[in-house]
């Protein structure tokens, strides 16, 4: 079985159905990030198989969380989550924000090479932006406790705006400190293949929208 193959078939298990190209086009952002990587401190991961799990299968566990067509990636790094979920999900627009202005400049790069028409690399500070309308989803992969990063995306997000934070461990704590105005509207645990650590996702909104709590 081809490593293309294999991501397509795990990336099924997650409830993720990429075609033969999608896969061909998550291995070659792994090339870049590879490429790049020898140059610019890009990420900490360097192992193929490890890249596959915690960069390509991770980010692709919350696909099927996204609500609505405009999606925004917090503190996207070198594109993670952003990057995967845009070529899985080509009808979506995605715009990857990150004020390190070297990992923005990768995004781009990578957003020509594969040729995704559907995702806009911004250098930017989040809490700065003033997005003419409000996005349907903005997700964060490592990006900040949840007060801080509500905090920080509250520009991005309007009345019916799902925050989707990914995590490791159930966060006890920082759910017990939501800013006011904010609620728990659903959470899951996620099962990634070939990764060992504890992930959930947390799906965060204003006050007010329909919601209902769960727990992991």
């Amino acid at each position: 079985m081809s490593a293309s193959e294999r991501l397509v078939r795990e990336a099924a298990l997650l409830g993720v159905a990429l075609a033969p190209a999608q896969g061909q086009q998550l291995l070659a952002l792994l090339d870049e990030l590879e490429r790049w990587n020898r140059t610019y401190n890009l990420t900490a991961i360097t192992a193929r198989e490890e890249m596959i799990t915690h960069h390509l299968l991770d980010s692709l566990s919350v696909s099927p969380d996204l609500a609505g067509t405009r999606i925004a990636d917090a503190g996207t790094g070198a594109g993670f989550p952003g990057l995967p979920l845009a070529v899985a999900n080509p009808a979506r627009q995605f715009t990857l924000i990150d004020s390190n202005s070297k990992k923005v400049r990768f995004v781009a790069h990578a957003v020509r090479t594969l040729g995704l028409g559907n995702v806009t690399a911004l250098h930017a500070r989040t809490e700065l932006l003033e997005p003419p309308t409000p996005f349907d989803s903005v997700t964060a992969r490592a990006f900040a406790p949840l007060a801080e990063l509500l905090r920080q995306v509250a520009p991005l997000c309007g009345p019916q705006t799902r925050v989707l934070a990914m995590k490791g461990r159930w966060p006890e704590e920082e759910l017990a400190q939501l800013p006011p105005g904010w609620l728990l509207s659903g959470s899951r645990t996620l099962t990634v293949p070939g990764l060992e650590a504890a992930r959930c996702v947390l799906m965060l909104s204003k006050a007010g929208a329909a919601a209902t709590r769960s727990s992991p």
